[in-house]
């Protein structure tokens, strides 16, 4: 080792001994975290702004019901997603601030920062601490692109790690092949593993890191670039490859393989939408401009004009860049094929005869290019000048960036405004108010609003799921004996059931329907019923008390408590048929039925 090298030299005046051991980080990387600093405090008033959305009330239900450590939490097939620590974040989220969106919003911030902490390291990485990287990095942390998945929580808890370990990772693989150090392909394939059990989409990570290792060495000049890669960057391609493997066994038993049912032309129909109308504009600032269908999400709905200023601008940075530098053309080419190539999946899960284009405008689908973007922007930087190209400086880069900024500052302002409004917030506020005065009986289980969460997710749109973290134990059950029920804006308010059908009375006029032992005794009704929720009016004489089972012709029994004497019961029955089964389920209980109204349970407005 020359040991002058590292000696320090005799004409260097000391270092005061309070400030010789303090790091000194370059410049463009101190600008770098101040950008940082303003891109939280911009995604904090984001966040702030939002609310408990649609998925996010299926996470805090199940978390709020199940233990952490459980398969019910951690093992549930969600809409086809296999996302075992993005619930196990929820849960922790839930535990310290049950249903109050305090919790999600630190979540988020935390995320974020750990994401553009991630993608800094990326960039110094593909270009060094040159005053160059701000360029895709502020791209990064201000385009609109990946600022959907960031509003909404649970698309967030999948979208955030994904975005870290897709930067993380390039970084690890650029690294490695530079430098064949193993801890740089053990901690990528970690970062990978975390990153799958978070979102399947993570399967890209490697893919895309391969990539943007090749072109790392195709533009630095270098001959052979994919042989060096594949060569030096082994250990981490097969770990990837082995870890890719582990993590699909584990998927196909949750999850399994659902057929897709889609012909080419639903695809064709909704990739231009998401390219022209939704990514091309973010990559400008746009698409300044959102569209909203309460209580869908907002998705991007830029003017015809601004779609054609996007392209021109898009296409003349392409061609100006290919034409000063080397070999960039390249990353332009495979920059494209990924925008083209990540909208596909999604067409064929999501797409279907009845799915609106609008679907594929709504950008959280596509957070992840904002990262793979951004490596891209930095590997064209990196390409070799030629010699009779000007290339231009910061007089001409900072107001560009300065424009780009503005204009997606002003995206994100009417993003906000749009994502803003939410029945879930005044639904649950008043909700909890009324769920601090319980006087203890118990509320017949009902559904949600259907603008709160969809009737299509079904059990898991039932109050008592979605309060579980609030709702103290029984305060949702299948049978009370005084019908209330929890109005769509969160009031709670007297109820009565209407008669769909009633009960016939039946022949004994001293006791109607005798109920003793466990053998059943139909009560026929006036006329059948379809398959549905119904509420059951049972006016009864009992004997002492106990408990009944009731079910309907077809359907699962309910256990029902009753009550010594004169009583009213209201009970919550899922099934169909012309009549009611009910048995004892208390020995030496006798209980005389009359007749009473079968329907839906209904309050006044």
């Amino acid at each position: 080792m020359d040991t002058a090298a590292v000696a320090p030299s005799r004409a260097a005046p000391p270092r005061p001994a309070s400030t010789a051991t303090l790091p000194r980080w370059p410049r463009p990387v101190v600008v770098a975290t101040g950008l940082i600093a303003l891109q939280l405090v911009l995604r904090g008033w984001v966040a702030g702004s939002g609310y408990f959305y649609w998925d996010d009330l299926i996470l805090v239900g199940r978390a709020g019901r199940y233990p952490l450590l459980s398969a019910e939490l951690l093992l549930h097939n969600h809409d086809g997603h296999f996302m075992p620590l993005a619930f196990a974040t929820a849960w922790v989220v839930n535990a310290v601030s049950p249903l109050a969106w305090i919790g999600p919003v630190i979540s988020l911030l935390v995320l974020q920062l750990a994401v553009a902490l991630s993608v800094l390291r990326m960039l110094v990485v593909l270009t060094g601490a040159r005053w160059a990287l701000l360029v895709p990095f502020t791209f990064f942390l201000f385009s609109p692109v990946t600022l959907p998945a960031f509003a909404w929580w649970s698309a967030a808890l999948n979208a955030l790690p994904l975005q870290f370990a897709l930067a993380w990772v390039i970084g690890d693989a650029v690294l490695l092949v530079r430098t064949g150090r193993r801890r740089h392909a053990w901690s990528g394939i970690a970062v990978l593993v975390v990153a799958l059990l978070f979102f399947e989409k993570s399967v890209i990570i490697p893919f895309v890191a391969f990539a943007v290792a090749v072109l790392a060495n195709y533009v630095d000049g270098r001959e052979s670039a994919v042989r060096t890669v594949i060569r030096r960057g082994g250990r981490l391609w097969v770990g990837s490859v082995v870890a890719l493997l582990c993590w699909l066994a584990g998927y196909l038993a949750v999850i399994g393989v659902s057929g897709l049912h889609h012909s080419p032309q639903d695809v064709r129909d909704l990739l231009p939408n998401a390219t022209s109308l939704g990514v091309v504009p973010a990559l400008v600032g746009g698409p300044w401009r959102w569209e909203r269908w309460l209580p869908a999400a907002p998705w991007a709905d830029p003017p015809s004009s601004a779609v054609v200023v996007a392209w021109i601008v898009l296409i003349v940075f392409a061609a100006l860049s290919i034409r000063q530098r080397r070999r960039v053309w390249v990353v332009w080419a495979l920059a494209a094929a990924a925008v083209v190539v990540m909208q596909i999946p999604v067409a064929l899960v999501r797409g279907g005869p009845n799915t609106a284009a609008e679907l594929m405008q709504s950008l959280r689908y596509f957070a992840d290019l904002g990262v793979t973007l951004s490596a891209a922007g930095a590997l064209v930087l990196q390409g070799s000048p030629r010699h009779s190209a000007r290339m231009p400086g910061p007089r001409m880069a900072i107001p560009l960036l300065v424009v780009f900024v503005v204009s997606s500052l002003c995206s994100t302002y009417t993003f906000v405004g749009s994502w803003r409004p939410s029945p879930t917030k005044t639904y649950v506020t008043n909700v909890k108010s009324a769920l601090d005065g319980w006087d203890g009986v118990p509320l017949l289980e009902q559904e949600v609003p259907w603008n709160v969460l969809n009737p299509l997710a079904y059990p898991q749109n039932l109050a008592g799921q979605v309060l579980s973290p609030i709702a103290a134990p029984g305060t949702f059950t299948d049978a009370t004996p005084h019908l209330r029920m929890i109005t769509d804006t969160g009031r709670i308010v007297e109820a009565q059931v209407w008669w769909n059908r009633r009960i016939i009375p039946a022949p004994d006029p001293h006791c109607g329907y005798r109920i003793q032992g466990g053998d059943p005794v139909s009560l026929l009704l006036d006329g059948p019923m379809l398959e549905h929720e119904w509420t059951a009016q049972l006016n009864y004489l009992a004997s002492r008390d106990g408990r009944i089972l009731v079910a309907f012709e077809h359907g699962r029994f309910v256990v029902v408590p009753v009550r010594q004497g004169l009583n009213t019961v209201f009970v919550r029955l899922v099934g169909s048929g012309s009549a009611l089964r009910i048995a004892s389920y208390t020995e030496g209980l006798v209980v005389c039925l009359g007749s009473g109204p079968v329907g839906v349970a209904s309050y006044d407005n």
